[in-house]
């Protein structure tokens, strides 16, 4: 429904007054901190790993800076489209019927930005850490597998309680508990009326607070009775936000930020029992010890499983054992035994303590009921597999993955967080992708295809040949895509694509490309001589998208219109070639425009004494090492360069694409 102006304004005005009175807080407050700033300066630059890195670090996404624009603003003002689906996927808010959500609908540089803010409307997102709350609730009424390690009973029914959430969010079981941490079962008081029970526990484990939480004729209790019962409960349990919000009401945005705000408590005091009981009780120990550890069924930190991961074997340390079956060297001698073998050679000391450290294994005692989140986990425990079985001590169940690895899984498990450095992220996604925890596999390759950016930008620089240095490069872009191909992620295969197509002459010639095309040309099944090769498919098109940007950006918009190529060469300005002894053809460039051979009336003077005041005057090198008249003129050469390497590459191949 769209509402009349004076509806609006008067809207506004309330909402500014219950923000003036602290009641509810503003969704875009002012923000001018140096994180903050720094991520509206890379929102504008549509630097994706800068947006990244601030994102990390905590930046407020939703802040205001002190001209009153917001991140996804400024990202869809300028035009950068995957710097505003970062934002939207981080959580910033784009919400229709709000000055800043409108605002920001209306300054879309295109519709494709706009239908992008359009499709993630709050109204049809989820909260981020939605998931976790909804998976808390879920074990209340989840019978298989069995997860509870405690009873609850009233004179009508019995819950099937977890200690871990109870210790996490009440004050009082967390005492109770830790006294008796045995303790199998807990009786209500006949006093509790059942309805304030049943409110006060689904609150505890994250629900939401019914609007009717029950009592009138049939239930034996009045809606007074019941109010009263929620009231004492609540005390007894020290939760009292939960009668604060039942007295609030009413008020849908108001409503809507004590949820929000009783989640995000309800994720912190999670993330406390997550490190202070399993992985301050974490166990480090050498590897070929690891199956002895026998760890207690009735623990303090309510454990009901533990999981390991075995450090990398070192190269060195695996040829070694390696050789430690072949035959060992022996020694000969000179002299009166004339080169009789007499012994095996001592090359090193068979002393672990001082030839090699010895490999560790880190035991992580957790929770059946969130691992659940991993549908590996959620099979495994539902099955008749040995894991399944209820044994004297804890079951030890192995990961392939480092200890490093398995601790930010089980953290987002446990948290819904996911912190990561770039160098973990690709075990991260296989590690994903072998516990089938979908929403992390997807957060590590937006973490690669974003941090791994390098310093590519929205809008490429000018390729000039003459300064091009050699980028650090932050990921090994071959072993991303082959990981997007195997974990069947397509934005890893997107961001590779990309990736190579933005340096396309730094990696064309190299004997690792050339693999990567024929890798990905192989997985095509039955592949036939038409079929096209994905890989260079994507490359082709981000090579025409970075030299159209650079025309669209210096106002050339039809530069790159095969349609409008005419006969003479667009570089009309280029100035005479250098001569060398290639031939056109082995650089894969266009020579339908070159001069006939032997014709030497249109054969330019070597060039060599003008080449320096050429440069001067604003000449450009193409990658080739010819000169050309100015910058534009050089990238029409270069990419025409770029796309006769490619040729090149497939002739040489002997691949059709």
């Amino acid at each position: 429904m769209v509402l009349r102006k004076d509806q609006l304004e008067a809207s506004l005005h309330e909402e500014k007054k219950l923000i003036e009175d602290g009641r509810l807080k503003e969704d875009n407050p002012l923000d001018l901190s140096e994180s903050f700033r720094r991520l509206c300066e890379a929102c504008r630059r549509g630097d994706l790993k800068v947006c990244q890195e601030m994102i990390t670090e905590g930046a407020n996404i939703n802040a205001r800076d002190q001209f009153d624009y917001t991140p996804l603003i400024l990202a869809s003002l300028c035009g950068h489209f995957e710097v505003v689906q970062l934002l939207l996927e981080s959580g910033a808010l784009c919400e229709r019927d709000t000055f800043q959500g409108e605002r920001c609908l209306y300054n879309a540089l295109n519709d494709r930005i706009r239908n992008l803010l359009l499709s993630y409307d709050y109204s049809k997102s989820t909260d981020p850490l939605q998931p976790l709350a909804s998976h808390i609730t879920s074990l209340l009424a989840r019978d298989h597998p069995q997860t509870s390690d405690i009873l609850v009973t009233t004179a009508e029914k019995t819950f099937n309680l977890h200690k871990f959430v109870l210790s996490a969010r009440s004050p009082y079981f967390r005492k109770k508990l830790s006294q008796a941490p045995d303790t199998a079962s807990w009786k209500l008081p006949p006093t509790v009326p059942l309805p304030a029970f049943e409110t006060a526990i689904r609150y505890v484990y994250l629900g939401e607070i019914p609007n009717d939480i029950g009592g009138g004729p049939g239930t034996g209790f009045t809606e007074d009775e019941v109010l009263q019962g929620v009231d004492r409960i609540s005390r007894h349990l020290e939760v009292q936000s939960l009668w604060e919000g039942i007295l609030e009401g009413g008020d849908r945005r108001l409503a809507r930020q004590r949820r929000t705000e009783e989640v995000e408590k309800g994720q912190d005091q999670l993330e406390a029992w997550y490190r202070q009981s399993v992985l301050k009780h974490k166990v480090v120990i050498d590897t070929e010890k690891a199956e002895d550890i026998k760890w207690d069924r009735d623990n303090g930190i309510f454990a009901d499983v533990l999981l390991r991961a075995d450090e990398a074997q070192d190269d060195q340390e695996a040829e070694y054992s390696m050789d430690d079956t072949a035959t060992p060297p022996t020694r000969n001698t000179l002299g009166p035994l004339k080169g009789i073998p007499v012994g095996p050679v001592s090359l090193v000391s068979r002393s672990p303590s001082r030839t090699r450290k010895r490999r560790q294994s880190t035991l992580f005692p957790v929770h059946r009921a969130m691992l659940l989140r991993s549908e590996f986990f959620l099979t495994m425990f539902s099955s008749s597999f040995r894991e399944a079985q209820h044994t004297d001590h804890l079951q030890i169940i192995p990961i392939d993955c480092s200890p490093e690895v398995l601790e930010v899984v089980l953290t987002y498990l446990y948290t819904e967080k996911a912190g990561f450095p770039l160098e973990l992220a690709i075990d991260v996604l296989f590690a994903a992708d072998l516990l089938l925890v979908e929403k992390l596999k997807a957060k590590a390759a937006v973490v690669i295809s974003t941090l791994g950016n390098g310093t590519m930008s929205q809008i490429p620089t000018r390729l000039d040949t003459a300064e091009v240095a050699q980028e650090q490069e932050t990921v090994d872009i071959y072993d991303v895509i082959r990981a997007g191909w195997l974990t069947r992620v397509p934005r890893l295969e997107e961001f590779g694509a990309r990736y190579l197509a933005y340096r396309l002459e730094s990696y064309i010639d190299e004997d690792d490309f050339a693999d990567l095309i024929r890798e990905s040309a192989a997985r095509i099944k039955g592949r036939q001589e038409t079929d096209s090769i994905e890989l260079l498919d994507d490359i082709r098109y981000y090579l025409s998208e970075r030299f159209r940007l650079r025309f669209e950006d210096s106002g050339i918009e039809d530069m790159m219109d095969e349609s409008e190529i005419p006969t003479e060469p667009v570089f009309a300005e280029v100035l005479p070639p250098v001569t060398d002894s290639k031939s056109p053809e082995d650089e894969g460039i266009d020579v339908s425009a070159s001069p006939e051979v032997g014709d030497t009336s249109i054969m330019a003077p070597d060039p060599s004494p003008d080449i320096e005041a050429q440069l001067l005057s604003g000449a450009v090198r193409t990658l080739d090492g010819e000169l050309a008249g100015d910058e534009l003129a050089a990238d029409a050469m270069n990419y025409q360069i770029l796309l006769g390497k490619i040729d090149t590459l497939l002739d040489r191949l002997k691949l059709d694409a």
